[in-house]
């Protein structure tokens, strides 16, 4: 299977794709269930350690897992996605929630599928994140003067160049202890960002759910 969505337990904000039906690989993590049934969604699997809900008992295929153990319910999901050989992988509910160590930990788990061969896009409330890595990302501007951030990933990411964008960079350097690729915009309907040496977590404004949204083109 190509395509991996993942549905957690932090807080949804509308489907921007969509599973289809017999072709995508559709996993709930944990209270990610609740979702999966609200937007009419039935996943091949349900995994996790049950802290958050009662263990369904209509539903047959389920992995559960101890409470206490290193990945998190939606580390386990991604794992279970890569087994089946995904490549994309959608992700709801991965943010927001009484949980910011979760949603931190889901930005990592981006990285985590970037270094496993894989393509993660976590979706927030009008927003989308995906991190890259030593290559170069092609985002097309969905929203008039749309967001556009980028972060470092680690000590810090050198070579980056912005082009498309109001504030552009040419081989510049960004840093884990200081934000300067925060809050930029679109100017053109394509921005380009590359990365030389890093890793780097970007994220873009994309329109309200329901539309769905350009994916974007990537570049070794």
């Amino acid at each position: 299977m190509e395509r991996c969505f993942i549905f957690a337990a932090g807080t949804f904000h509308g489907l921007y794709e969509r599973p289809r039906e017999g072709e995508d690989f559709v996993i709930a993590a944990d209270a990610g269930y609740h979702t999966c049934r609200e937007v009419g969604i039935v996943p091949d699997l349900l995994i996790g350690d049950f802290d958050s809900m009662e263990q369904p008992s209509d539903f047959e295929n389920i992995t559960r897992a101890p409470v206490e153990k290193d990945d998190t319910d939606m580390m386990l999901a991604i794992k279970a996605g890569l087994e089946k050989e995904c490549k994309d992988f959608i992700l709801y509910g991965g943010t927001g929630g009484k949980r910011l160590d979760h949603t931190l930990a889901n930005l990592q788990a981006l990285l985590y599928l970037r270094r496993h061969g894989a393509r993660g896009f976590l979706f927030d409330q009008e927003f989308c994140w995906t991190a890259m890595e030593n290559e170069s990302l092609h985002l097309f501007r969905e929203v008039e003067w749309g967001l556009l951030s980028l972060f470092a990933l680690g000590e810090q990411a050198e070579g980056v160049t912005i082009v498309g964008a109001q504030y552009p960079l040419t081989e510049g350097t960004l840093q884990a202890a200081f934000p300067l690729g925060v809050s930029n915009h679109f100017l053109q309907p394509e921005a380009m960002i590359r990365v030389k040496r890093g890793a780097v977590l970007v994220g873009w404004q994309i329109p309200p759910s329901g539309g769905g949204i350009a994916m974007p083109r990537w570049e070794e």
